[in-house]
């Protein structure tokens, strides 16, 4: 407590947001974890755990994360320089902010993923069209062709259509 009241105000802020930034950084990753389990449920599972196993993970998963919200209220609560004020408050009003904002920031990413798939699958669908057109038209050029050289090789219209030799192009 001497060291503390010895100490730059400044410094001691700098501690205490250090210290219970530490503390929501792990419980944020105990949250990823237990989302990661809840979204690995919505698929087939193929490992070798068994499914009370697997409940039994996230029950403690969740006791655990509730425990660091509690231990973390008391901390914000109980041991914070008066100097902070109400932090709790504050921390949990701003938590809540930045978690509409995130909730938002999602929604939009989504939206914009789901528009760039349908771009993309709009575009893909063009380029088949093309290429069918681009193949069609080359069959029927071909097809024109072949008839063409098919009529000029006949015999009926080289015996009605007789020309000379050097005047022959495709004969």
């Amino acid at each position: 407590m001497q060291e503390i009241a010895k100490a730059d105000p400044n410094d001691v802020f700098i501690q205490i947001g250090n210290d219970l930034g530490a503390l929501m950084d792990a419980y944020d990753e105990i949250g990823k974890a237990f989302l990661a389990q809840e979204a690995q449920a919505t698929q087939v599972y193929t490992g070798t755990d068994s499914i009370g196993k697997r409940a039994l993970n996230r029950v403690i998963i969740r006791a655990r994360l509730d425990a660091m919200l509690v231990e973390l209220r008391e901390t914000m609560v109980y041991k914070a320089p008066p100097e902070l004020g109400d932090l709790w408050t504050k921390y949990e009003k701003m938590w809540k902010q930045i978690v509409v904002e995130q909730d938002e920031a999602h929604k939009r990413e989504t939206a914009k993923m789901q528009i760039e798939a349908a771009q993309q699958r709009r575009l893909k669908r063009k380029r088949k069209e093309e290429v069918v057109w681009v193949g069609a038209i080359l069959f029927v050029v071909t097809w024109y062709v072949g008839v063409l050289l098919m009529l000029r090789m006949s015999q009926t219209y080289r015996g009605l259509y007789s020309s000379p030799w050097w005047s022959c192009v495709l004969c």
